[in-house]
Formats: C-alpha cells, sequence, structure tokens
C-alpha cells in the first residue's frame, strides 16, 4: 500500500511540473510538483510537533526509489512532448520520453540516499537534482535540455535569479524551494525547512533589482518580425517551399512603416537563393520594398554540406554576413546512426543532413536611423535551449536577441508556446530584448525583463513591428554562468555517489553483524533464568533447580 501512495505522489508531481510549463504556465505548480517527488523519496515523519519526539517512518529502498523518479519523468515527459510525435508518429514521441524518464532513475536512486541523511541531505538533493539535469540536457548526441525544470519559472520570481548563474541556477533555487516545502510537511526539522523556502524566495524577487548596466546604451532600433505562414494542404514539397517564401515577401512589402531592421523565421525561404534565380528575386524584391535589410533563413550548401542559415540581405550591398546554426537538433535536422535506426522506423530517412557551424552567434545589420550597423545575435529554434549559444552571442556583442524558428511541422500543439518561454528567459538571463520570428506562430517582441511586449497567434499572416533597446550590458550569467553550473554539478554529483555509497555500506555493516544479534538474541533467556542473589523469585528457583537434580541422582 505504502509503494501505491508513494507511487501516485510522484506521478502526480510530474503532473504539476508539466503545468509549470507554457501554455499552462503555473510556475508554483513547478514548486509543489518538485517538492512531491521528494515528498516520495523521503523517510515520513509523524507523533510530534517537529521536535525529538517525532516518529520517523522507514522510506523507501533505493530500487523503490528509483521506480518513483521513473514514474515522475514519464508522466511530466508524456505530457510535455507530444508535439513530437505531430509528424513522425507515436512511436518516436513515446520513445524520447521514455528515454529522459530513464534519468529520472538515478535522480530517484540518489534522492533516497541522501533523504537518509537527516538534516543534510534533503538540502543536497537540489545539487544532485542539477547534476542529473545536466547530464540528460548534454549527452547524447549533446542531450535534450528542453525540458528542464527552470523552463517552467518563467511567470514567477525565481526566474530573476537567470541573470546571476544561468537556468541551472533557477533549477536549483526551484528544488530549494520545493525541497524546504516538503520538510516543512515530512521532516522534523521544518523551522529549517520554511526558513531555506523563505529565503530563496526572497533572493529571487530582489534579484529583480539587480542588473548591471554599465555600458548600456540608451539607443533603439526599430524592428520588424514578420510571420509570413505556411499553407496547410494541397500543394507537393517544392511547392511548399515556394509559397512559404512568397508569403514572407507578400507580407514584407505590407510593411507600412519604415523601420531599421527587419527578422524572417527560420526556413523562410527553404528554396536556396544562391542556387535559384528566382527566389533570389522575390527575396531582393522584399529589401527594396522595405528600404532595410532582412535576416533571412534559408538552406545553403558548401564544400562541408548542407547548412541551416541565417543571412543578412541588405538593399546597398546585397548578401552579407550569415550564421550556420550551430545546435542541429538529432533525428531531425541529422540522424545519428541513421542504418542503425532505419531497423525500427521508416521515418528515420525523413531526418535531415544538415552540418553545424561554428561561427561567433551574431550578424552585423545596417541601421539607417542610427546610421551605424546593429549586431544581432541569433539563436535559430533549437539553439535557445543551449546556453553557449546565447553566451557566445553576447560573448560577440550581440545588441538584442533573435529566435528565427520553424515551426509549422508541429501544428497547433503546445511547442510553440513552451519555446517562447526559453526566449524570455534568456531575455532576462542576458538583459537584452529578443526578437521571435516564427513561421507560422508565435512571433513575439520580448523586452529585456522577459515581458512579451506583443506577439501574433499561431497559423496567421502578420508582421510586429516594435522600437526595441539595445544593450552592451553584460550580466553575471553571461560572464561566470558555465562556472556556476559547473560548481552545481560537481557538487551534486559528489553528494550523490557520496550518499549512495554510504547507504550500501551502512547495509554491509548491518548484514555482517547480523549473525551475533541473533546468536545474543537466543543466549538471553539463559541469563534471565541464571541464579541470582537479588530476589527470592530467582533464589526460589535456583533451589527448585538443585532440588530436581538430586531426586534424579538418587532414582539412577
Amino acid at each position: 500500500m505504502t509503494v501505491l501512495i508513494r507511487g501516485t505522489i510522484a506521478a502526480l508531481g510530474g503532473l504539476l511540473v508539466y503545468a509549470s510549463h507554457e501554455p499552462v504556465g503555473w510556475f508554483l505548480a513547478g514548486i509543489v510538483g518538485t517538492a512531491l517527488l521528494y515528498i516520495s523519496l523521503a523517510p515520513w515523519s509523524s507523533g510530534g510537533r517537529g521536535g525529538r519526539g517525532d516518529r520517523v517512518a522507514a522510506g523507501p529502498t533505493i530500487a523503490q526509489g528509483m521506480l518513483y523518479g521513473f514514474i515522475h519523468g514519464l508522466i511530466q515527459y508524456l505530457l510535455l512532448l507530444p508535439w513530437i510525435g505531430e509528424f513522425v508518429g507515436n512511436l518516436p514521441y513515446i520513445a524520447l520520453a521514455v528515454t529522459l524518464a530513464l534519468y529520472s532513475i538515478a535522480l530517484g536512486a540518489g534522492g533516497v540516499a541522501l533523504a537518509r541523511w537527516r538534516r543534510w541531505g534533503a538540502f543536497l538533493f537540489p545539487l544532485f537534482y542539477v547534476a542529473v539535469e545536466y547530464l540528460r540536457s548534454s549527452w547524447p548526441f549533446g542531450g535534450f535540455a528542453w525540458v528542464r525544470l527552470a523552463w517552467g519559472q518563467i511567470n514567477g520570481p525565481l526566474a530573476n535569479l537567470v541573470s546571476l548563474g544561468g537556468p541551472a541556477l533557477v533549477t536549483a533555487a526551484t528544488v530549494f524551494v520545493a525541497v524546504g516545502l516538503a520538510v516543512v510537511l515530512i521532516n522534523r526539522e521544518r523551522l529549517m525547512g520554511l526558513g531555506v523556502a523563505a529565503l530563496v524566495l526572497l533572493m529571487g524577487l530582489t534579484t529583480s533589482l539587480y542588473i548591471d548596466r554599465d555600458g548600456t546604451s540608451s539607443e533603439a532600433v526599430s524592428v520588424a518580425a514578420v510571420q509570413g505562414n505556411v499553407p496547410r494542404m494541397g500543394l507537393d514539397f517544392n511547392a511548399q517551399r515556394r509559397a512559404v517564401l512568397a508569403n514572407h515577401v507578400r507580407e514584407t512589402r505590407n510593411i507600412d512603416e519604415q523601420v531599421d531592421l527587419v527578422i524572417w523565421p527560420e526556413n523562410s525561404s527553404d528554396v536556396n537563393p544562391f542556387t535559384d534565380p528566382e527566389a533570389a528575386a522575390l527575396i531582393n524584391s522584399a529589401v527594396d520594398a522595405a528600404q532595410a535589410p532582412i535576416l533571412v533563413g534559408t538552406i545553403t550548401r558548401d564544400e562541408v554540406g548542407a547548412r541551416n542559415t541565417m543571412v543578412v540581405f541588405d538593399p546597398e550591398t546585397g548578401a552579407g554576413e550569415y550564421h550556420h546554426k550551430k545546435y542541429l537538433q538529432p533525428f531531425g535536422e541529422y540522424m545519428p546512426f541513421r542504418e542503425f535506426f532505419r531497423l525500427f522506423s521508416p521515418w528515420v530517412d525523413a531526418a535531415g543532413d544538415f552540418k553545424p557551424g561554428d561561427g561567433a552567434g551574431t550578424v552585423s545589420m545596417n541601421a539607417a536611423s542610427l546610421g551605424r550597423a546593429v549586431v544581432v545575435g541569433i539563436q535559430t529554434c533549437y539553439e535557445v535551449i543551449f546556453d553557449q549559444a546565447g553566451r557566445d552571442a553576447i560573448a560577440n556583442g550581440a545588441e538584442f536577441l533573435s529566435t528565427p524558428t520553424n515551426n509549422a511541422t508541429f501544428g497547433f500543439t503546445d511547442m510553440t508556446y513552451q519555446q517562447l518561454a526559453m526566449s524570455r528567459m534568456r531575455a532576462i538571463e542576458f538583459d537584452r530584448a529578443v526578437v521571435v520570428a516564427a513561421t507560422s506562430g508565435v512571433s513575439a517582441i520580448v523586452l529585456p525583463d522577459g515581458t512579451v511586449e506583443q506577439s501574433t497567434r499561431i497559423f496567421e499572416a502578420a508582421t510586429l513591428t516594435a522600437d526595441i533597446p539595445l544593450k552592451q550590458t553584460v550580466t553575471l550569467a553571461a560572464r561566470v554562468g558555465f562556472y556556476v553550473e559547473l560548481v552545481l554539478v560537481i557538487m551534486g554529483t559528489l553528494a550523490g555517489i557520496a550518499a549512495l555509497w554510504f547507504n550500501a555500506h551502512s547495509r554491509n555493516r548491518v548484514g555482517t553483524s547480523e549473525p551475533s544479534k541473533k546468536v545474543a538474541s537466543r543466549k538471553q533467556p539463559a541469563k534471565k533464568t541464571a541464579p541470582s542473589s537479588r530476589g527470592g523469585n530467582s533464589s526460589g528457583a535456583g533451589k527448585q533447580r538443585a532440588a530436581s537434580a538430586r531426586a534424579t541422582t538418587r532414582r539412577k
């Protein structure tokens, strides 16, 4: 019965963590859901008011903790990732959810071992959580950071901590608050738990007051984010590509005010303008109409292979600087172990064969109103989940960030809303405005504090125009976010390994001492009946045994 109760608590925790992510966006649900995960892994105290009189029930075994971790992760990922199956079917989507949940097995095992360290183990669990999340976000094939706990905190005060240490610090803070609340409910250290939760929440609330504004420009630039939309049916693949390009050209021609810069989405011209004269002519006509440089998403090819590329087309100088996407989506933009995975699904050959770039993560675009070039940071679609993509852009002088994305393949699913939350988090992390341009929505203008200034609906043709600030701020997260995560991961890894080792070592000691305990328990009755000089009862019993012995001797 206890296993069923704890398993249900872990599953409910996974459900609530899912609900913290967009489009539901209940940040408190992420905290409560993580607290429920820890409650399912920890021993429970009862019978007191937090003092030494509390009775501590036996907690779950390591094997049970592994099960609870898996259940928690599986529920969360099955609810969070259905958009993956929109194009390739349910089998790959379910396979990914199960694979990601395997990491939660380690989370459950380490969580049980740490929870057995009564006083401090609970507050080492957040560090271990970050270590497991780092592994899941890094390996294999670059990992899958899409499901980080931090993204679900974008609407809450803990999101502000991202400017100090990146998303890893937000994840750690979320788990600290969650564990603090869990300790209040199940542990004798209730005052400590409440204090930790309150302190971390206060840090999140006050961090918004911290902004390193040294070197921040007072300049602004007018931008347009163009969402041309895509045809939904009735065309073959090549005709679809040309229709998407034509849609973005038409929408750009309809811009009714002069802007400095225009951002098109990823794959807005899947027809390569450097090899297709018709595509080049259409793009140039849009540039002439806007009288501003356009950042165009297209497909190019060089001696290395196919590239997912964002290229600047300028009304004066033509095609200019470009960004080859550096962080590619495995099983989508490229296929690892293609021959092996072809055995399991015919969709394998639908995956691309793109090659990653290695550039600065920025391009320069001439802003007429400023009389100079503006440095634009680029996180193309999937790249927004990678911390290093934004850090590279900031290190190379990005004054605002752009997230050109193509989410048309994923239909009316949650994918675009989840990705927008990540762009919002990057805005806070780096103190930059972010321009999100999507082929089919949601496109958005995000201010440096993470606020969505304006946005489009999904699957509509629309253009957003706004004046956004240009900044040269270098936040603490941009400087040391990598090292903050590294320290958290190292500490969490060591804590988890130590807890599991001590758990195994203590079990071995108990196992070797068990026989002697049994021997002692068998001898105990003899000691209780031994003659004693302390009381009449004991003495009488001794005399009675002696008399019986003499009688036996006489009979013999």
